[in-house]
């Protein structure tokens, strides 16, 4: 009976070790797919080809195409498809430890280049498919995926005020805005893809930026 429960369990973690494999060739075939040939024409029997399983198995795993795009734009975010939070990673928990604010800005400019650096050339593909319209799930994506840089935007400049350091004057609101707008997609298309910035070009006019506009203004010598 000990034998019976112990070879159900290692088989039960061999099919879900099997499974998990399975999603990331999937996810890394839809990413390489998606940059190759655009949106519109990368289906998800091209994606099962790709990745070397059925078709089935693509839509077991998804349901949607939505959905495995929704999952292939995490795993850039995140670097992996470790189920662990943006914000409960180790360089974002650093990010919010920094007690000096231009440190803590300068951090999160790192962090944003890091995620625009992996999901870059992915959002630049569906934002360009989402606007030419005809595709309500990928305007949904599009929206979600404004939503949850709002979210994190709206964490950073709450954190700012809770400890003071937001500049006199500047509304919590507009300051959240400020920064949705400066860690978009589009921001970092226009600098880094169309005008040739470096990667570390970026980062430092962002952190700059950040810190001129958010923190309180330091006195001359």
């Amino acid at each position: 009976m000990v034998d019976e429960t112990v070879r159900r369990t290692y088989d039960n973690r061999a099919r879900a070790g099997q499974a998990r494999r399975n999603r990331r060739r999937i996810v890394d075939a839809a990413h390489r797919l998606l940059l190759a040939q655009g949106y519109r024409a990368t289906t998800m029997a091209g994606i099962a080809r790709e990745a070397g399983v059925s078709v089935e198995t693509v839509y077991k795993q998804f349901k949607t195409k939505a959905a495995l795009i929704k999952e292939t734009y995490d795993v850039a975010l995140a670097g992996d498809d470790e189920p662990i939070p943006l914000a409960d990673r180790p360089v974002y928990q650093a990010l919010l430890a920094d007690p000096d604010p231009a440190g803590k800005l300068c951090r999160y400019a790192a962090v944003t280049r890091g995620i625009s650096e992996r999901t870059g050339p992915l959002m630049g593909v569906l934002l360009a498919a989402a606007r030419s319209g005809g595709d309500p799930e990928l305007e949904a994506f599009a929206a979600t995926t404004d939503r949850e840089r709002l979210i994190g935007a709206t964490i950073i400049v709450g954190h700012l005020a809770s400890s003071g350091a937001l500049r006199p004057g500047l509304d919590q609101d507009r300051a959240r805005d400020i920064v949705w707008s400066l860690i978009s997609a589009d921001v970092y298309r226009l600098l880094v893809v169309d005008r040739g910035w470096s990667l570390t070009a970026y980062e430092t006019w962002l952190g700059e930026t950040l810190i001129t506009t958010l923190t309180p203004s330091q006195p001359q010598n």
